[in-house]
């Protein structure tokens, strides 16, 4: 779906190099999700489920940890001291209780980490997806995943093909950042109103050469589309700490809600999001709420495939 001002067209991604202008500049997120869910046996007996993270000392992903801040189920039967099994290949000992269900763990390995997951560790699909096949698995990538930190995939950019980033070079410019998708992403609004809720921050990282590129393009009034509600929240969170595009290791804990301004990006490339979810709040911040409700009217009319496996949009800024 194409949502221009007040028009809607329906059109395929594969057309998307024709739909973006000639000087275009196109944000990817290149993060690559790890294998972070863990399934092993409690001690003492029955299954239990960790998700990792991030690392507890840090937001980045550090292949050298084994301290990790982790969701766990069942929580009530994994308090401080517990202990989770995982065979030959090593184990989880629950450190501390922390809020929203978290727990600090400790990973005592028989292995190296990357090593480990590789074996004990599975895909963090979404949980609505109840296929958990080599190719499903697979498939949970992006074509140009590079850097490892993410616990659930950039899911705008599960559209691109080798084929359409080929065409897409030779039409636009094309910038790539990374930001590790977690909890800041994932987690549903439970509070009573936006204004409520608390988004955990999320690290990101922009080189050199995509700030230079960024800051060369917001002076020449060339537009900016960001690939996914991660860059978006990355490059408008960058502009806020620094009133510039400024490279580096960051993070932000942003949270775009209507009202805010847009500074940096012009257009967006987004799935269509669940109810009470953060994404859903910053696409309607960004395409405005009443045009993002039609839109999404026109979607369940159209028989539109919503969240991760779904189709996507193509949203200019609200005037």
């Amino acid at each position: 779906m194409v949502l221009r001002n007040d028009e809607i067209q329906h059109r395929r991604f594969a057309d998307l190099a024709l739909l973006l202008l000639h000087d275009d500049v196109l944000v990817l997120n290149e993060t690559r999700v790890i294998a972070a869910r863990l399934v092993g046996r409690r001690e003492g007996g029955g299954r239990a489920e960790l998700l990792l993270l991030h690392p507890a000392d840090k937001l980045r992903y550090d292949a050298t940890a084994l301290c990790w801040i982790a969701l766990v189920r069942p929580a009530r039967r994994l308090r401080t001291g517990r202990r989770v099994l995982f065979g030959e290949l090593g184990e989880a000992t629950i450190r501390d209780e922390l809020e929203d269900g978290m727990r600090e763990i400790e990973l005592s390995l028989a292995l190296p980490l990357e090593r480990f997951l590789e074996k004990a560790g599975r895909m963090p699909l979404p949980p609505y997806i109840h296929n958990e096949s080599r190719e499903a698995q697979e498939h949970y990538q992006t074509v140009f995943a590079r850097v490892p930190g993410s616990v659930a995939a950039p899911t705008a950019s599960l559209h691109f093909t080798p084929e359409l980033l080929c065409e897409l070079e030779g039409r636009v410019e094309i910038v790539r950042i990374s930001l590790n998708v977690g909890l800041g992403t994932f987690r549903p609004i439970n509070a009573g109103a936006i204004e409520e809720h608390v988004m955990h921050a999320e690290a990101y990282t922009i080189g050199q050469q995509a700030a230079a590129t960024l800051e060369r393009a917001r002076r020449d009034g060339r537009r900016i589309v960001a690939c996914g509600t991660t860059v978006v929240r990355a490059l408008e969170g960058n502009l806020r700490d620094f009133g510039r595009i400024e490279a580096g290791d960051h993070a932000t804990d942003l949270f775009i809600t209507p009202g805010f301004r847009f500074r940096v990006v012009d257009a967006m490339i987004t799935n269509f999001h669940l109810p009470r979810s953060t994404l859903l709040v910053l696409v309607s911040a960004f395409g405005g709420f009443e045009r993002i409700r039609g839109a999404y009217a026109q979607a369940i009319a159209q028989r539109y495939r919503f969240y991760s496996f779904g189709d996507a949009m193509l949203i200019s800024k609200q005037a």
